[in-house]
C-alpha cells in the first residue's frame, strides 16, 4: 500500500461545552486547513466519522460538515465504526486518494456527549447485543473495563497501584496539552482515594465522556511535494481487522466467548491482530515504534495494549510501566497527549485525535510533552462490534 501525506491537523479542545457537535468539527477543520496552508476549495473529498447521538446530522457527518464549511461540490462519505470511526474515515479517504478520485481529503469527526455513561439509543431492541448487555446483564462500560482489569490481576498479578500509576503518568503528560480536558496532576494516593466505580477501578481510573473535535488534511505524496510539503508525516498503515473465530476473550457487547474445544484458537487474539496487521502493512515492527497513543478507556486497559501492540510479552506490561519505559523521557512513551483519561471520549473524533497527536510529535511540535527524536508512531483505538483500529505514521 502506498503512503499518503498528512498535510495538516487540527482539534477543538475537549470538554463539556454544551454546543452542537458541528461547531467543534468546523473549528478542528479550519485549524487543520490552516496547518496545511491550503484553501478548503482544494479539498476534493470529505470523510466524516459519525456520531449517533446527535440526530440525522450526525448520521451523515460527511455531508453535515461539508455544508457547515460551505458546499463546494466535493465528494463525501460517512463512516460509523463506534470508537474506530475515525480510523475508518481515514481509510476511506486513503482509498479515494490512492484510486485517483481526489488529491486532497478532509477527515473529520466531532461529538457532543450526554452526561454519564454512554448507552444505547432509546427503545426496546431485544435482538441488539449492545442493548442487551445494558438491560439484561447491566454491563455498563465501566463494568467491561473492570472485567478486563480483574482478568489482568488474575493472570499477571497486576495491582490497583499499577492501574493508579498509569493514571498518574498520563495526567502528568497532559498538564501542558492545550486540547486536554483534564490537566491536573495526581499522585497514587489521589487515585486510590477516588470513589470505587466498578471493582477494582476507581473514578480516576476511568475516562469521562466529552465534547470535542479533530480533523486531518491528507493527500497523495505527489500533491504534497508539489505544494511545498517536502517531508510530511506519512500514513504508512491502517488496520481495521475483525476478530478471527474462535474469539476466546470476552469482547463486549458480545455476552459470551467462542469455544475453542473443537476449533483451535487463532495464533493471535483479536486485539493483538490489530497491531500485527498494521505492522505488516507498514513494513515495520514494534521495535521501530518511538511513541504510541492507545485506547485507555481505563488505566488498566493501557497495560493490555503494551502487550497487544508487541511492546513486551504477556505479563510484562507492569514492568515497562514501573521501569519508566512508557513515560516521556523513557524508551517508548505511551499516551504523551494524556490519553482518554485526560481527554474523555468524543467517539468519532478520538481515533483522529490520536493521529493528530502523533503528527505533532513526529514534527517536533508537541510543546511541553515532546518525545524527542520520534520518527514512528502507532495508535490503537478499538471499536465495539469487532472493529479493529490502528494507524501507523512515520516521518
Amino acid at each position: 500500500m502506498e503512503d499518503i501525506a498528512i498535510l495538516g491537523v487540527g482539534m477543538h479542545p475537549w470538554g463539556k461545552w454544551g454546543r452542537n457537535f458541528v461547531d467543534y468539527g468546523v473549528v478542528a477543520a479550519r485549524n487543520a486547513l490552516e496547518d496545511a496552508a491550503i484553501d478548503y476549495a482544494e479539498v476534493g473529498f470529505v470523510s466524516g466519522a459519525i456520531t449517533v447521538r446527535n440526530g440525522y446530522p450526525g448520521y451523515v457527518a460527511g455531508s453535515t460538515f461539508s455544508r457547515a464549511l460551505g458546499f463546494t461540490g466535493a465528494q463525501v462519505a460517512s463512516s460509523y465504526a463506534a470508537c474506530a470511526s475515525g480510523a475508518t474515515a481515514l481509510s476511506v479517504a486513503r482509498g479515494q486518494i490512492l484510486s485517483g478520485a481526489c488529491d486532497v481529503a478532509l477527515v473529520i469527526g466531532a461529538d457532543t456527549t450526554p452526561k454519564g455513561f454512554l448507552a444505547p439509543n432509546e427503545g426496546k431492541r431485544p435482538d441488539d447485543t449492545d442493548w442487551l448487555r445494558f438491560h439484561l446483564v447491566g454491563a455498563t462500560n465501566p463494568v467491561y473495563f473492570a472485567l478486563h482489569a480483574q482478568r489482568r490481576m488474575s493472570l499477571y498479578g497486576a495491582t490497583e497501584e499499577d492501574f493508579a500509576a498509569v493514571k498518574v503518568k498520563n495526567a502528568r503528560h497532559a498538564v501542558s496539552n492545550p486540547n486536554a480536558r483534564f490537566t491536573k496532576e495526581y499522585d497514587i494516593d489521589d487515585v486510590q482515594a477516588s470513589p470505587m466505580v466498578s471493582n477494582p477501578l476507581r473514578l480516576l481510573n476511568i475516562c469521562a465522556t466529552s465534547d470535542g473535535g479533530a480533523a486531518m488534511i491528507v493527500s497523495s505524496m505527489e500533491y504534497a511535494k508539489a505544494h511545498g510539503h517536502a517531508d510530511p508525516v506519512r500514513v504508512k498503515g491502517i488496520s481495521l481487522v475483525t476478530p478471527t473465530y474462535p474469539d476466546t476473550v470476552l469482547d463486549l457487547p458480545y455476552l459470551a466467548t467462542d469455544s475453542a474445544a473443537s476449533t483451535p484458537a487463532p495464533d493471535l487474539d483479536f486485539k493483538s491482530s490489530i497491531g500485527a496487521s498494521v505492522y505488516a502493512e507498514a513494513g515495520v515492527g514494534p521495535d521501530d515504534v518511538d511513541v504510541a497513543e492507545v485506547y485507555d478507556l481505563s488505566s488498566a486497559l493501557e497495560l493490555d495494549w503494551y502487550e497487544q501492540l508487541g511492546f513486551c510479552a504477556p505479563g510484562e506490561a507492569e514492568g515497562l510501566l514501573r521501569d519508566g519505559v512508557t513515560t516521556i523521557g523513557g524508551r517508548l512513551p505511551v499516551n504523551p497527549s494524556g490519553g482518554l483519561g485526560a481527554f474523555g471520549e468524543a467517539v468519532p473524533a478520538q481515533a483522529i485525535a490520536q493521529v493528530c497527536e502523533l503528527t505533532w510529535q513526529l514534527r517536533g511540535q508537541a510543546e511541553g510533552r515532546q518525545v524527542e527524536g520520534a520518527q514512528v508512531g502507532i495508535t490503537a483505538n478499538q471499536g465495539l462490534f469487532g472493529h479493529g483500529s490502528s494507524v501507523l505514521v512515520a516521518k
